[in-house]
């Protein structure tokens, strides 16, 4: 027997939490060695990133002093919250944790930048040593055009490959392996930015210069307004092969190393087409910028829209057969596998029943899509042992706000269906 339907207009209930299961199934078959530990492994992942941002800050600040330390983090915190939006917005269809986000991005502003940083100088110096034709500045050019694209590219993508090999209940495809990797390059971005800006202001401060025809102006319009997609749009293409080998090939161990063995190497390719062009003077740049940059970032945004829409359109085929088993309504499929609908939901039941109602109905499109993620993945890679309980706990918060979810969405449907 199925629940009995809930009474009409209850309390909203809290918002679910989807790691409530995995609690749950954790108290049942803890672990026996210490070092698979859930709480061990949090413990240690957060101390690594807590001492990555405490040496990174340190090292920047050595090198551009504190007043340059403090303007770079300043300077480069504007195009943060712009490209983290644009990535929750893309995510908008089945949120991932925001404990997977808050790790990619302090992965890549921390543990990942340290690396780079260190392995980079370690790279130069060793050219500059044993090359003998290499001056320092050439070294220093060899270095960002063959080893850092290299060496950042593969300390971003280790984010991604930690939250794939043990996030794997949240890595459900294309969409998500887009999102992680972006974040992840953000955090990078953000913390190269600081060491940017904070050279640049403290060259200016050395020199005398001030104004728009300052180092730190230049640096800022060339890495903030022009090019702040430059490191996302790089490890994007690692995310979009993780995420296309979570999807196609999830019994394929060959494909999928394969796979992201090509995203990574295509991610490294743009990323040294990227930094040599610093070297081909403006009009170079230009070229590089205008015929090559722009039409791969439009493109990746073109596939990363329609990967969200296949993915809401799979909702119907993978729903349908709760309808039989009376849990979700004829309509309903179809209508959470349109953004337009879902969206409509949302304004009809803010407009009549407030804010609290709105946030139901949006706790239930997302449980729903989260359900046909679960139903999509054991019939890619075979159910596991706790498909069934975990299943079952999906559709109970589900039918905690049917309530409103329900109504909204019939009604939304209706309207624009035009009955």
């Amino acid at each position: 027997m199925y629940p009995s339907q809930p009474p009409p207009h209850p309390p909203v209930p809290p918002p679910y939490t989807p790691h409530t299961y995995e609690r749950t199934a954790a108290r049942h078959h803890r672990p026996t060695v210490p070092w698979r530990s859930r709480t061990l492994r949090a413990v240690a992942l957060v101390s690594l990133l807590a001492l990555s941002g405490v040496v990174i800050v340190g090292m920047v600040r050595q090198e551009t002093g504190t007043e340059g330390l403090l303007v770079g983090l300043g300077l480069a915190v504007f195009p943060v919250p712009l490209l983290v939006a644009a990535f929750c917005w893309l995510d908008r269809v089945e949120p991932e944790p925001w404990r997977n986000l808050a790790f990619a991005f302090t992965w890549g502003a921390c543990a990942a930048t340290l690396v780079a940083l260190l392995a980079n100088g370690f790279a130069t110096d060793w050219l500059a040593a044993n090359i003998a034709s290499a001056s320092p500045s050439e070294a220093e050019a060899w270095g960002a055009t063959l080893i850092a694209p290299v060496v950042e590219e593969l300390v971003k993508a280790a984010a991604v490959v930690l939250l794939y090999r043990f996030r794997r209940q949240d890595f459900d495809g294309i969409t998500d392996g887009i999102v992680i990797a972006g974040i992840t390059a953000t955090g990078f971005a953000f913390t190269e930015n600081v060491l940017y800006l904070g050279n640049a202001f403290g060259e200016d401060q050395s020199l005398g210069h001030s104004g728009l025809d300052s180092l730190t102006a230049g640096t800022f319009f060339l890495r903030i307004i022009v090019s702040p997609f430059a490191h996302p749009l790089f490890t994007i293409l690692t995310g979009l092969a993780f995420g296309i080998a979570a999807t196609r090939y999830p019994r394929r161990r060959k494909a999928r190393v394969a796979l992201a063995a090509l995203g990574l190497l295509t991610a490294v390719l743009l990323h040294a087409i990227w930094n040599g062009a610093s070297a081909l003077g403006d009009l170079g740049f230009l070229i590089v910028y205008g015929l090559f940059m722009v039409p791969v970032l439009a493109a990746l945004t073109w596939l990363a829209i329609w990967a969200r829409t296949q993915e809401l359109l799979s909702l119907r085929g993978y729903l349908a057969p709760y309808i039989t088993a009376g849990w979700l309504a004829p309509t309903e499929p179809t209508a959470l596998s349109s953004r337009k609908t879902r969206a409509l939901a949302r304004t009809l039941a803010r407009r009549t029943q407030g804010p609290a109602a709105a946030r139901a109905v949006t706790e239930y499109t997302t449980i729903a899509t989260t359900l046909s993620f679960h139903r999509r993945r054991a019939h890619l890679m075979g159910p596991t042992p706790d498909f069934t309980l975990r299943e079952r706990h999906l559709l109970e918060h589900l039918r905690e706000y049917q309530t409103w979810g329900r109504a909204a969405l019939e009604d939304a449907w209706r309207a624009r269906e035009g009955w």
